[in-house]
């Protein structure tokens, strides 16, 4: 089974505000980016269906902040320890 992909808010918008230009066709603009040409019109209905709501995400503002932080502690852990084993090959080694 795949890992469901999750999209940005603002990929969304930008995706949406490619398939709205003149001569666009919704399908080309999809395969381009890489997404299902039935993802692009679906997100392009809800934009038009509520313009000001469209994809504002459903968490607050401190649940934002709580992941992004989770995953710069993820991101400088994985640091730490690529330090700490590169420091015990080179006192191994005599470096």
């Amino acid at each position: 089974m795949t890992k469901r992909r999750k999209y940005s808010p603002e990929f969304k918008r930008e995706a949406v505000l490619l398939a709205q230009q003149p001569d666009a066709s919704c399908r080309q603009i999809a395969l381009d980016i890489g997404i299902n040409p039935n993802l692009l019109s679906r997100w392009k209905r809800e934009a038009e269906q509520s313009k000001d709501k469209a994809f504002k995400g459903s968490g607050s503002p401190r649940d934002e902040e709580m992941a992004r932080l989770k995953r710069e502690l993820a991101k400088v852990k994985k640091e730490r320890d690529f330090l700490r084993e590169a420091a015990t090959f080179f006192a191994k080694e005599g470096f």
